[in-house]
């Protein structure tokens, strides 16, 4: 099965109202839904909002729900020019960059004790602008933040999940993709205004955009 890992319900909800066949339960006191979606079997869990959610659903999903393929859909901020708020990115690689043993082991911020490298790679299919992201649980405007998030890590996108979910799917060699819409963009006025404003279009992208999506997940 493959299962949609995401944070809240207004981000599923594009995905669960193209559902046939639903029944939901609660697992673990998540909510998961279970149908198909163009005739494919699939689960939708919603997790919650930050890392130790993320990682939750994404271990639910992997030890309850069987899942061969965990998929993390949902908004996210822009740190540069090179995303479009309301259009779609599919993730190449994933950092946290509240992760940090710089002090203890000299490596790299974001660096994992149990990996060698930062940024770790996701499944893609090569169908959306692959980017970068990197995940913290911080929703802010803060200055230091983006430096380190633009000129030490050089993310394109930040989240507040999809890092931990990537982590969890490595440790149990599951498959991972991850496709993200910008809801805001550094330096483009208030990250909350921008969010709260812009998620009703892309929602509506989700929603244009969802067979194409599921048939790039579906391979």
């Amino acid at each position: 099965m493959i299962t949609f890992v995401i944070a809240m319900d207004k981000e599923a909800e594009p995905i669960i109202s193209a559902m046939e066949r639903v029944k939901e339960k609660k697992i673990s006191g998540k909510r998961v839904i279970f149908g198909t979606l163009f005739k494919k079997k699939i689960a939708v869990l919603i997790c919650g909002v930050g890392k130790v959610n993320a990682a939750c659903g994404a271990q639910i999903a992997i030890d309850v729900l069987k899942s061969e393929k965990i998929v993390n859909i949902g908004v996210a901020g822009g740190l540069n020019r090179g995303v479009n708020v309301a259009e779609i990115y599919e993730i190449s690689h994933a950092v946290q960059y509240d992760f940090d043993l710089t002090q203890l082991n000299g490596t790299a911020i974001g660096t994992l004790d149990e990996f060698s490298e930062n940024y770790l790679p996701l499944n893609v299919s090569g169908k959306y602008p692959l980017k970068r992201i990197a995940t913290g649980d911080r929703f802010n405007d803060s200055k230091d933040d983006y430096k380190l998030l633009t000129k030490v890590l050089d993310a394109d996108i930040r989240d507040m999940e999809c890092g931990a979910i990537v982590q969890v799917c490595k440790h149990a060699d599951v498959k991972c993709q991850a496709f993200k819409i910008i809801s805001d963009l550094a330096g483009s006025g208030s990250t909350t205004e921008q969010y709260l404003n812009n998620l009703s279009l892309c929602f509506e992208m989700l929603k244009r955009e969802l067979k194409n999506l599921a048939e790039k997940i579906y391979g």
